[in-house]
């Protein structure tokens, strides 16, 4: 009769097998066939606190900018897709879209649709049909936003940024911490 190796032992061999036949500095692939990304700056204003309004009306349309791309790798990238990862009931999601801050006069963390002082989305150049490149060691005059609709009192928070990028000739994901609360006043 021979021994049966441990579990202990069979993880330890499969731990170490799996680090032999896996190449150096190589990321994880996901399902989709994307890789785990780290071009991006992950400690940006946006990822350390909560934007919101405790004077959101139920029928507003508000545009929430998602974190500025960073890019702190030493490879260009060409970011592909934005999205927020968790809208909570009470949130639509109306679409993206992508704007040069010169054409916002900066950067409007977040704005109500037909107040006075919110850019005009609408009329702006929209650069998301397209890879928006970010140079190595820069940070993009372009930034994602959100449009949402409040359709009931939100039940949380919006949260966590995904962005699509490819570098290099392969596909990455890579997602941050960001977070929109609005509070349905009254």
């Amino acid at each position: 009769m021979s021994p049966v190796p441990s579990t202990r032992i069979r993880v330890l061999l499969l731990v170490l097998l799996l680090a032999v036949l896996m190449p150096a500095g190589s990321a994880a692939q996901r399902t989709d066939g994307r890789r785990w990304g780290t071009a991006l700056a992950a400690d940006g204003m946006q990822a350390s606190g909560t934007v919101g309004s405790e004077n959101a009306r139920v029928g507003q349309v508000w545009y929430f900018a998602l974190p500025v791309p960073g890019n702190i790798s030493d490879e260009p990238i060409g970011i592909t897709r934005a999205a927020v990862e968790h809208v909570p009931p009470g949130i639509e999601v109306l679409g993206y879209g992508a704007y040069d801050m010169s054409d916002t006069d900066g950067l409007p963390l977040l704005a109500t649709e037909g107040e006075p002082h919110t850019p005009d989305f609408a009329r702006l150049r929209n650069y998301a049909d397209r890879a928006v490149e970010v140079p190595a060691g820069e940070t993009s005059d372009i930034f994602y936003a959100v449009r949402l609709k409040i359709t009931s009192p939100p039940e949380g928070p919006v949260r966590r940024c995904r962005f699509e990028y490819t570098q290099d000739g392969r596909a990455y994901t890579q997602t941050m911490d960001c977070e929109l609360l609005l509070t349905v006043a009254g």
